[in-house]
């Protein structure tokens, strides 16, 4: 059986997945579950695996590092004696000063892409076009989901459809180019005007399917193709297509 593994340069680290399910579940980053918040995260990286995904080293450091720290929390906490100078270190401390200043980093690069976009939207033109530009620029922006959303979705649909034995990973001579898989679900996109339920797509339990689908997908929305959409954190994900 020959494996199908793929790099995805989508995943940005495992700082960006932790503050990824720290916004998803409205945590405090200065008082990190660490128990609910390590649970979350192996769930991610056991999907990860699951697509046989090349997942980058740093994301299984820190894997170990939250089960470390997850082990030290729950040891017995000695009793202090408070007329000495002493101080237990909380081993969250680490893990919290690296969030906070990886989302100060990315907060700022959210804040220059804004910059940049409204510099590339002005023209020498009249006011009443370049009013029209951004009416159209804001109407398109995808924003509303990402490649995490997109993970917890393929998670939730092994569950659903009960695809809990292990997938197909022998790859068949006939396997489906990306550019192939892009174009049908492009087509399937643009048939359905109320958009696609995110499950719809993977119709075929193999491992090189859905693998390829997900990939497709991606291209999919870098290109401004497809945009995916959820009505609310963890709901069912719908794939529309990206209006000229």
């Amino acid at each position: 059986m020959q494996a199908y593994q793929v790099k995805l340069d989508a995943f940005e680290g495992p700082l960006d997945l932790l503050l990824h399910l720290i916004n998803q579940f409205e945590i405090d980053i200065y008082d990190i579950p660490v128990a609910q918040i390590t649970e979350q995260y192996m769930q991610y990286i056991h999907t990860m695996k699951r697509l046989e995904l090349n997942i980058a080293s740093e994301y299984l450091v820190m894997a170990a590092t939250l089960i470390e720290i997850k082990s030290q929390m729950l040891l017995p906490k000695p009793e202090l004696d408070l007329d000495a100078e002493e101080y237990m270190e909380d081993p969250r401390e680490d893990l919290m000063q690296r969030l906070i200043e990886y989302r100060k980093y990315k907060e700022a690069a959210l804040q220059l892409q804004v910059i940049e976009k409204e510099a590339n939207q002005i023209y020498t033109r009249s006011p009443l076009m370049f009013d029209e530009s951004i009416s159209k620029s804001s109407e398109i922006v995808p924003g509303e989901t990402s490649v995490y959303d997109m993970l917890e979705a393929l998670r939730q649909m092994f569950e659903r459809k009960k695809w809990n034995a292990p997938l197909k990973t022998k790859v068949e001579k006939s396997d489906i180019p990306i550019e192939q898989r892009m174009e049908e679900v492009l087509q399937i996109v643009k048939s359905a005007k109320e958009g696609v339920l995110f499950d719809h797509l993977f119709t075929i339990q193999t491992r090189p399917h859905i693998v390829v689908t997900f990939i497709a997908l991606l291209e999919l929305m870098k290109k401004n193709q497809v945009y995916c959409k959820q009505e609310k954190q963890l709901s069912e994900l719908y794939v529309f297509n990206m209006e000229e």
